[in-house]
Formats: structure tokens, sequence, C-alpha cells
């Protein structure tokens, strides 16, 4: 493992967002506890505002490079569909599922 190479995460077995719950075989958390986890880092990180998170981390309107455009460098991909939806390639995938409009 090299210096820019984060440690590998491995589920414990119980959820991840502090309620103490047991997860599943290979998840950090038990269903919708990790917007729950997400909520509450910004909570304690950040006041509670994702503007503040995003200001905090030099994103915002003014930022040199958007925080989407920093996604998509990261990994993150468009809908292929051309409605302008950007995620993590599994939720795009499930989003192309889903009835939409072209941008």
């Amino acid at each position: 493992m090299t210096e820019e190479t984060p440690q590998r995460l491995l589920p414990t077995g119980t959820c991840w967002c502090g309620c103490g719950a047991e997860t599943g075989i290979g998840s950090f958390f038990t269903r919708g506890h990790d917007k729950i986890a997400e909520a509450a880092f910004i909570a304690a990180r950040h006041g509670g505002s994702v503007a503040r998170l995003l200001a905090d981390n030099n994103f915002g309107p003014d930022a040199e490079v958007s925080v989407r455009a920093a996604a998509l460098a990261s990994g993150w991909i468009e809908c292929p569909l051309g409605c302008g939806y950007a995620g993590a390639p599994a939720s795009v995938r499930n989003h192309e599922t889903k009835p939409h409009k072209e941008k």
C-alpha cells in the first residue's frame, strides 16, 4: 500500500452510522443508514450545512472546479441518455431504468 492508496475498508457486521444494528454480509450500513451517517457527519463537522461542507472544501459557485466536475474526474459518469444526470456507475445504471427526459 502506498501513501496515496487509502487502507481498504472492510464491513464489520455492525452499522457504521452508530446505531449499533447488525448489517448484512458485505454491508457497512443497514438500509438507508448511509444517508443518516452522511447527515450526521455534515452536522458534526460542518454545522449541518451542505453549503458549508462544500465551502470548507473549496467548492461552490466561484470554485475553479465544481464539485460535480471533481466527482466526474474521480469516477462518476454522466447518463448516456443525455439528461444531464451524473453519479456513481451503479447509480447511473439504476437511473437509466427510469423514465426521464433529455436535457
